[in-house]
């Protein structure tokens, strides 16, 4: 018996089980009886990262990478019962309604893809406790974390821990978040206690209990090599909350650590060897990308027209914009409403035709091709004041306020075609634009990479004020 396994084993005995007390139902209870190897066995780990709800690109322009539907095709040709699928977080975009829903068919594609689990990241333990609750209860792939809580029972709102059978191999998945990868804290209900703590109550017991231990924790590079400094027992450590995918694979103790993100993007793959000891050696890795060449998977792309069905009929809180407050800053109210490009296209005639013959003239047609002009993740770029009282509602189905029109860059322009229109003087200026009003829509998946000075030049229109 290898060293690890030996303390781990005392560990158990000395703790008494501590980890099937975390979670009625233990995985470490009801997997079944596994010999330990006695030769070599190759197991192959796929891990993703940072989904950020991309079931499918979003076909802003060609040539895009990514998408839950390219990743299925890559998994095609994998063997089953050498490999294991996980995921480490942020799969979830963001805690809106429509984006729960988004969640949901991001967890149905894991599940057709076979994988083992979903470790909780930061925007998923923002989400509040009833939520996650039913998530975790509903799910089609186990949900994963031991320092997500309840806050006031202080019990696991998903597994801290399974254990998965893969070709004679007993495999511990555990799953943990790092507090600071949450700046606005979890959400309402919520508890997150730090990793090292959670960990200490289940690391060693599971240790003891399998052939190789798998740590997913969605934490930056330092908290990673951290962990593995603190918990010798974990064979892999995959990450999590990081800028970039890793570029080589790290080792610290006796843990291999990698990681990755870029919004489904990017896959890490990570061959290992597990010894009839329990030594785990690495025998290759490496971060592919999601290319655009990779056939878009059928199976997935149904998921997508099925969640694309489900949001344009279902009544979402952004339906309801009135709802928002009028002095969203005390003492601040808005002083224009939007009006709608052919508004401003009779006096502005120099301006209109440039526009005309832009692509954001046509914005909201790639919508509609794509059937995802209910989506509220897509619809903000391709109109006119979405998510504000005055600005466009799903509601008009495509008859006004859409495309990127004048408005959608200069703001609400109806003081200003009020004051034009009664002759007097004009009073009301918009504000100065500049290339941060272009990038809130053309960043990261969305856009090819920007640049102002390049761009710029193809709608550039006006005499008026420009941000340097």
């Amino acid at each position: 018996m290898s060293r690890k396994k030996t303390v781990a084993l005392f560990s158990l005995v000395a703790v008494g089980l501590v980890g099937a007390a975390l979670w009625a139902g233990s995985a470490l209870r009801q997997s079944p009886e596994v010999s330990a190897p006695q030769e070599p066995v190759p197991l192959r780990l796929f891990f993703t990262c940072d989904t950020s709800g991309m079931l499918t690109p979003c076909n802003c322009f060609s040539g895009q990478l990514g998408g839950l539907t390219r990743l299925s095709t890559m998994y095609m040709l994998t063997d089953a019962d050498h490999s294991l699928k996980v995921d480490i977080g942020d799969a979830l975009r963001g805690p809106q309604d429509y984006n729960l829903i988004e969640y949901r068919y991001i967890l149905e594609a894991y599940a057709q893809m076979d994988y083992s689990a979903a470790n909780l990241g930061a925007r998923e333990a923002a989400l509040s406790r009833e939520d996650l609750a039913l998530l975790a209860s509903s799910s089609p792939v186990p949900l994963l974390s031991a320092n997500v809580l309840d806050a006031d029972t202080r019990r696991p709102l998903a597994a801290p821990y399974l254990v998965v059978e893969r070709a004679g191999l007993r495999i511990g998945l555990v799953g943990v978040v790092d507090p600071q990868s949450l700046p606005d804290g979890p959400g309402e209900g919520v508890l997150v206690e730090p990793m090292e703590l959670a960990l200490s109550r289940v690391v060693g017991p599971l240790a003891a209990e399998t052939d190789m231990l798998v740590l997913l924790a969605f934490a930056d590079e330092n908290k990673l090599s951290a962990l593995a400094n603190q918990f010798f027992e974990a064979d892999v450590i995959l990450g999590g909350d990081v800028s970039q995918s890793a570029q080589k694979l790290l080792r610290a103790n006796q843990s291999l650590i990698s990681y990755v993100t870029n919004q489904s993007r990017a896959l890490g793959i990570l061959d290992v060897s597990v010894e009839p000891g329990g030594h785990v050696s690495n025998t290759a890795h490496e971060i592919v990308l999601l290319e655009p060449n990779v056939p878009q998977a059928k199976s997935v792309l149904e998921l997508v027209k099925t969640f694309r069905a489900e949001v344009r009929a279902t009544d979402l809180d952004i339906d309801h914009p009135e709802r928002a407050q009028d002095d969203l800053i005390p003492g601040v109210k808005r002083v224009a409403e939007y009006v709608g490009t052919p508004a401003c296209l009779g006096c502005h005639q120099e301006a209109a035709r440039i526009w005309e013959n832009s692509r954001h003239a046509h914005a909201w047609e790639a919508l509609v091709a794509s059937g995802s002009d209910a989506d509220p993740n897509c619809i903000g770029c391709h109109s006119v004041g979405f998510r504000t009282p005055s600005g466009y509602r799903r509601e008009f189905e495509g008859r006004k306020l859409v495309n990127v029109g004048c408005e959608s860059c200069h703001g609400p322009g109806s003081l200003h075609v009020e004051q034009r229109l009664k002759g007097g003087p004009v009073s009301f200026t918009f504000r100065p634009l500049g290339p941060g009003d272009c990038t809130k829509c053309h960043y990261g998946s969305f856009s090819r990479p920007f640049d102002f000075e390049t761009w710029w030049p193809l709608v550039e229109h006006g005499t008026g004020n420009r941000l340097p």
